[in-house]
């Protein structure tokens, strides 16, 4: 599919844009005819305001679903086939969100914010119009969003608590135990997406509860490696209904981020058992599932509720450790990386750590700083992009200083379709590639495998597909073209020795600790250690993009009615939460529609 498509320019337009353009007169003309007609059901007129390649992304509000259709022919399947369901209507323009865009010197859109109602629900959408050859705009995206449901809007005000603090304890006491009444959520797993599936739930009124196996909520960040730093922007990080504190770090500690998940969880009051673990779910007899509890004092609970929900992320699957000959042989130490907690645990030893990606290249720096002796063995090419001078030509202007409010921020994230972001990527992954010139020849020079990812499209299509292949550069790069972190990349691993490590073309590397930074497996694998194996076996995939480039199985069921998958990285956490506590209460108050497959 994505061979086939090319990015709107102007050339391949024929067009070129007025200088004497206005702006809001050409939105506003375009947007009344397109409210009518949508109204009106008339989908021929529909598809004469678009263009013939154009792309309509929705989320939950026409379909019940996460989809995008590409070109007039299959907008117009789509159309016909929900717009009658959907009775749109109530269009209304954001006038204040109307912007003329030059992304590059070839390509302009006029980008431009509505709102809308559909039977059930109140939705946004965002559109992108281009010139065309007769002088005309038409769009060329167009992205429709589930944003609340009729009668049942987020509880977000303030509560009318009794000011006696006592009584206050005794109620969270009892809520936080359920006492009083049976949770209508299990959500497994206390997370970022676990913390913010739960926050979503409380504002649409319903109880959920939030199982953690750890002692304390964060701890799943805390209990990492001692190095780990998020390598996105704090931007791009913030948490539904409270955002990170403006004085904070761009890049934010592990252990930092784990405190303030604590935090988060207290101030929202979210029902979290800590120490904790749901050890089985199977069909309930009261409601669809039945979850077994069992906490640290050996205490179980048995819920039965119509909704659980795996908050596991990728990390919650089983580790892929590679099996080589010898392992048994030799001497030293082999771990994985989500073992693998300090620096100063293998002082004066050696240690070569499997992998090329994040952790591989957190964890060097981190034993490199602490002058242990260390050794990167890189299998596969990986994609490298400095935080300094290639993020930020990623980042801005959406998720930096600056750049729009977040809610703002995610819907213009949103509304690009991944196969359209993926033609983008390509021009912007050139820019930071030329940005990151020196670090990325004095790489190549020490031997370092570089790719530029998927068809040269960087690292969030590699984020998209396999959630991997990519290190986002916070000093390690340089650490390894100074000879700092040591480097084996000329050949592929063969054995273990008693002593380290053969590879095939007969050189060796002695070692005392091997660490695998080689990532997961399956996310399903968490989930089937739960599930009864008929129907472990039957989930959806999970991960990687379908043919439509939506993620597959996230932020829906996964087969069954009931059990949802809820993971993702922080924008993803923080945006999609909002859309899988709609489905459920959708679901709960009898809204749901038909998803449109």
């Amino acid at each position: 599919m994505t061979s086939k498509l090319s990015l709107p320019t102007l050339d391949r337009l024929n067009s070129s844009v007025p200088a004497d353009l206005d702006v809001l007169a050409v939105t506003e003309q375009w947007f009344t005819a397109f409210a009518k007609d949508l109204q009106a059901g008339d989908v021929d007129n529909v598809l004469s305001l678009l263009t013939d390649d154009v792309f309509w992304r929705d989320t939950l509000a026409l379909t019940w679903d996460f989809r995008t259709f590409q070109s007039t022919p299959a907008v117009k399947q789509f159309l016909a086939d929900r717009l009658s369901v959907s009775a749109v209507s109530s269009f209304k323009l954001r006038k204040d969100l109307v912007e003329l865009e030059k992304p590059y010197p070839d390509i302009a859109w006029i980008q431009a914010f509505f709102d809308f109602e559909t039977a059930v629900g109140v939705a946004s959408g965002v559109f992108r119009l281009v010139p065309v050859a007769d002088g005309t705009w038409k769009a060329h995206t167009v992205y429709t969003n589930l944003e609340d449901l009729k009668g049942h809007p987020e509880q977000v005000g303030a509560r009318n608590y009794n000011p006696n603090h006592g009584k206050w304890v005794a109620k969270r006491e009892r809520e936080i135990e359920f006492l009083d009444e049976e949770p209508e959520v299990v959500i497994v797993g206390a997370g970022q997406s676990g913390l913010e599936i739960a926050a979503r739930l409380k504002m649409l009124g319903l109880n959920a509860l939030v199982v953690e196996k750890n002692e304390r909520v964060g701890d799943n960040w805390r209990k990492r490696y001692a190095a780990l730093c998020l390598h996105d922007p704090v931007w791009f990080q913030h948490m539904p209904y409270i955002p990170f504190p403006a004085t904070w770090p761009v890049y934010i500690p592990a252990v930092k981020l784990g405190d303030w998940f604590e935090s988060y969880a207290h101030s929202l009051e979210l029902n979290v058992w800590t120490s904790a673990t749901v050890t089985s779910v199977t069909p309930g007899s009261t409601k669809r599932w039945r979850a077994v509890v069992k906490r640290q004092d050996g205490r179980e609970r048995v819920f039965e509720a119509d909704h659980v929900i795996f908050a596991l992320g990728l990390g919650g699957s089983v580790p892929n450790m590679p099996k080589f000959p010898g392992m048994d042989e030799f001497k030293g130490q082999i771990l994985h990386s989500s073992k693998h907690k300090r620096a100063t645990d293998h002082t004066g030893k050696r240690v070569v750590v499997v992998g090329s990606c994040t952790s591989a290249h957190d964890i060097c720096a981190d034993y490199a700083e602490y002058g242990v002796d260390v050794t990167m063995y890189q299998r596969s090419p990986t994609y490298i992009m400095s935080v300094k001078e290639g993020m930020p030509r990623l980042m801005v202007p959406l998720y930096w200083e600056g750049g729009p409010p977040t809610d703002i921020a995610d819907r213009i994230n949103a509304s690009f379709p991944n196969h359209l972001m993926k033609l983008m990527h390509q021009r912007t992954t050139r820019d930071t590639a030329e940005a990151d010139k020196t670090l990325l020849d004095g790489l190549r020079a020490r031997g370092f495998k570089l790719t530029l990812g998927d068809e040269d499209s960087g690292f969030l299509q590699l984020a998209w597909r396999k959630s991997g292949g990519y290190y986002l550069d916070v000093g390690a790069s340089q650490m390894i073209i100074d000879g700092k972190i040591k480097l084996k990349s000329d050949s592929l691993l063969s054995k273990f020795t008693p002593s380290g490590l053969e590879f095939e073309d007969g050189s060796k590397l002695d070692a005392d600790v091997v660490i695998f930074a080689t990532g997961f497996g399956d996310p399903r694998d968490a989930y089937r250690e739960l599930l009864p194996e008929e129907i472990g076996s039957k989930l959806t995939r999970i991960w990687g993009l379908d043919e439509e480039g939506e993620i597959r199985g996230a932020w829906r069921e996964v087969g069954f009615p009931g059990l949802w998958c809820m993971m993702g990285p922080f924008v993803s956490a923080r945006y999609h939460s909002k859309h899988v506590a709609l489905q459920i209460k959708a679901q709960e108050e009898n809204l749901f529609g038909t998803r449109y497959r």
